[in-house]
């Protein structure tokens, strides 16, 4: 999958690897993650991307991106909107898909191969774009979930698909290890895409 010889970018879809790394059942470990891309090729970029509350005094997520930022990961952020649902409930929504879509074309002439960490459907044109360019792309998610984290349109126009499962010996936290807060969870269209709708509401899904 991986040429030692390639430039490789990482663009992690934060919200949507939490989700998909919570349902496989485990916590990513950010720094063996770094590691273990190292080993396969020349990294050149790692990059983050993620919506914050800024209004709010903590944000749950916040230990996180200040450690991705001191330890080799670009970070992308941006505002949270909030809103109230037709429940009543209060919801907030941050979609970073044109942040990281403008960074991945701008940084295309200088990387070989990609990895997107991610299983939203509405990258697939990314993709394709990418690869008109004469760039590999490959799509980190899962299938082993019912029903799989990423959308099968995306799943076919990658060059590799990289299942999270398999990678979970190699990039799981120790659960000994005390983790940086993960950010909150994503939440599942019917479509088998993803959004990045968090919800406050239940704030026992971030832990310590």
């Amino acid at each position: 999958m991986f040429d030692p010889r390639e430039k490789i970018a990482i663009f992690i879809d934060g919200a949507n690897l939490y989700a998909t790394s919570r349902t496989l059942g485990f916590d990513i470990d950010y720094r063996r993650l770094l590691d273990d891309f190292r080993d396969k090729a020349y990294l050149v970029r790692a990059v983050y991307y993620t919506a914050l509350a800024e209004d709010q005094e903590y944000s749950s997520i916040r230990p996180l991106i200040d450690w991705l930022d001191y330890n080799g990961y670009k970070v992308v952020t941006k505002p949270l909107k909030e809103f109230t649902d037709s429940q009543g409930r209060r919801r907030a929504k941050g979609n970073m898909d044109i942040e990281l879509v403008v960074d991945a074309m701008e940084l295309a002439e200088h990387i070989d191969h990609f990895v997107l960490f991610s299983g939203d459907g509405d990258f697939r044109y990314l993709v394709e774009a990418l690869q008109r360019k004469g760039k590999k792309v490959t799509v980190a998610s899962t299938v082993k979930t019912k029903p799989p984290m990423i959308a099968d349109d995306l799943r076919r126009q990658a060059d590799y698909f990289m299942e999270l499962a398999n990678l979970s010996q190699s990039v799981r936290r120790d659960p000994a290890e005390r983790p940086p807060r993960e950010g909150l969870e994503s939440e599942r269209d019917d479509d088998d895409d993803y959004d990045d709708d968090y919800d406050y509401e239940d704030d026992e899904d971030v832990r310590p």
